[in-house]
């Protein structure tokens, strides 16, 4: 057997395993999406995947929710959580890195350090902190504990990575746009930025995916029903009847899926590169 003939079998092996590990990553995704067909009976009582007898409006009878408020409110309520943050997150940690990047100032070593320093904190010391914080200042029940962290830049691991990224691009932009009469922020804005899409794609993903999952503040923040995001209202449709319709509730799971999947793929060239750098330049 020669050279090429035994590559040629590795790769086919290569690629048959890798569709094998990516049935069975995807399988729980798969069996939810199907379950959402099911009966209670039929999804606790059978080991098949596909449905028998399938039930077509668990999806229309999801939305409708287990009260008077739909999930057309409670993905509203998701919306205006998640897009400010995400913004804000982008806009002042890539401010706050171009910052460390570009400029000398004094104690700027220790000020990095300090910021790094953060991300070894466990967010279960900060949460009594914060909340006594917001609770002074009257933001319980809003979405400020979400927005204002966002717009001050209390994200050091989104710093860090801009950090890195920013520093793999040539001063020699930044003296070319001065010389033709750029103040800092222009040369932020109309030079850099441009050139840090893959960073900022990344930060932007990675912060829309953890705000839209984030069920533990959302659930120490916010007490109205009529407030909630989707997270919440997935979790009290389980205790809304002694017996859950898991067939609704796997349907309104696999709706929260899409957005999330939507912004991945629609931004994975992005994604992908921004990472890819962030662990290479400095």
């Amino acid at each position: 057997m020669n050279r090429s003939s035994k590559k040629r079998i590795f790769t086919i092996v290569t690629h048959v395993v890798m569709i094998l590990l990516g049935i069975f990553m995807l399988y729980p995704l798969i069996w939810m999406l199907f379950s959402s067909f099911k009966t209670n009976s039929e999804i606790f009582g059978s080991m098949s995947l596909l449905p028998k007898e399938p039930i077509w409006d668990s999806f229309a009878k999801g939305w409708n929710g287990t009260g008077r408020i739909t999930y057309t409110t409670y993905y509203k309520n998701t919306f205006l959580i998640v897009l400010p943050t995400m913004a804000f997150t982008v806009f002042s940690c890539s401010i706050v890195a171009y910052g460390f990047a570009r400029f000398r100032f004094r104690l700027k070593q220790q000020l990095f350090v300090l910021m790094i320093s953060t991300l070894m904190l466990p967010n279960s010391v900060l949460v009594i902190p914060r909340y006594l914080l917001y609770n002074k200042l009257g933001w319980l029940n809003t979405y400020f504990p979400f927005l204002m962290p966002a717009l001050f830049a209390c994200y050091p691991f989104f710093i860090y990575m801009m950090v890195q990224f920013f520093r793999g691009l040539p001063r020699a932009l930044d003296e070319a746009a001065t010389i033709d009469g750029c103040n800092s922020f222009q040369v932020y804005w109309h030079i850099l930025m441009p050139l840090c899409k893959p960073a900022l794609f990344s930060a932007a993903i990675f912060q829309f995916i953890w705000t839209w999952n984030d069920f533990f503040n959302s659930l120490i923040y916010i007490n109205s029903v009529r407030k909630y995001p989707v997270v919440l209202a997935l979790r009290m449709s389980l205790d809304a009847t002694s017996a859950a319709n898991w067939n609704q509730v796997l349907a309104m799971s696999v709706v929260s899926l899409v957005p999330g999947t939507i912004l991945f793929f629609s931004a994975q060239k992005y994604f992908v590169e921004g990472v890819s750098a962030g662990s290479v330049k400095g």
